[in-house]
């Protein structure tokens, strides 16, 4: 199996601060693996990394065997914590403006997933509730055909029906010769989509692995091993 991300000894630091220490880190094509950690733990960062928008301060990451650049961001799809739409768009203007932006956009995937998700085109980005956003995000997002998807805290802060209409969204347009990265503290609701898990705390790796194995040499579901790490 080819590695889609590898990471090696990659450090970030802000002044004095280290955000990562000496990072090694393989994603497998083909896995969605779950980035675990507390707020502060350097998952922002490593992703910010991953997409282009922070450089290391040193050490090596390559996505599809290429150094961070031109081409990878081409074939990462991302979805930052925070809203990234204008606020006099409409949901119609967002898909103008993805499918200007991005050659690999199906409109078509994300009419399916408006429709999914209860959202009109016509609807305005600032009448829309933090779920609502959250799901048109995630449409705009999962309607590219991307080779790694990357997903920085998906589910925060919206309700438990957003909430589990973005774990199906997730769930039933996961193209499996794709790849993807999800970061949250909400481990609960998602660890049943994760292959693979990291657990992240002052940019550091702490446990990573196979979520099913590790919740066979616990004994826990991926949920309590958090606890148990960060309680």
């Amino acid at each position: 199996m080819t590695n889609i991300v590898e990471i090696k000894n990659l450090s970030k630091n802000y002044f004095n601060k280290k955000a990562l220490d000496n990072l090694n880190l393989n994603i497998e094509s083909g896995k969605v693996v779950g980035i675990l950690g507390p707020n502060g733990s350097g998952k922002t960062t490593l992703i910010k990394i991953l997409t282009g928008l922070l450089r290391q301060s040193k050490g090596e990451v390559k996505i599809d065997g290429h150094n961070i650049g031109v081409y990878t961001k081409t074939i990462v799809s991302y979805l930052p914590d925070r809203n990234f739409l204008y606020k006099w768009m409409s949901v119609e203007d967002a898909c103008k403006f993805y499918k200007d932006f991005y050659s690999d956009f199906d409109e078509k995937r994300f009419e399916e997933l408006l429709d999914f998700m209860k959202l009109e085109k016509s609807m305005k980005i600032d009448t829309l509730s933090k779920g609502m956003h959250e799901k048109l995000n995630l449409s705009l997002v999962l309607s590219r055909d991307a080779k790694l998807y990357v997903l920085d805290e998906p589910i925060a802060g919206v309700d438990p029906v957003a909430r589990d209409q973005i774990l199906d969204a997730i769930i039933n347009n996961y193209n499996e010769k794709s790849s993807m990265l999800i970061t949250t503290h909400l481990v609960r609701d998602m660890e049943n989509l994760f292959d693979e898990v990291v657990f992240l705390k002052e940019g550091e790796i702490l446990l990573e692995g196979n979520a099913e194995i590790l919740r066979e040499e616990k004994g826990k579901q991926i949920d309590d091993i958090y606890k148990e790490i960060f309680g």
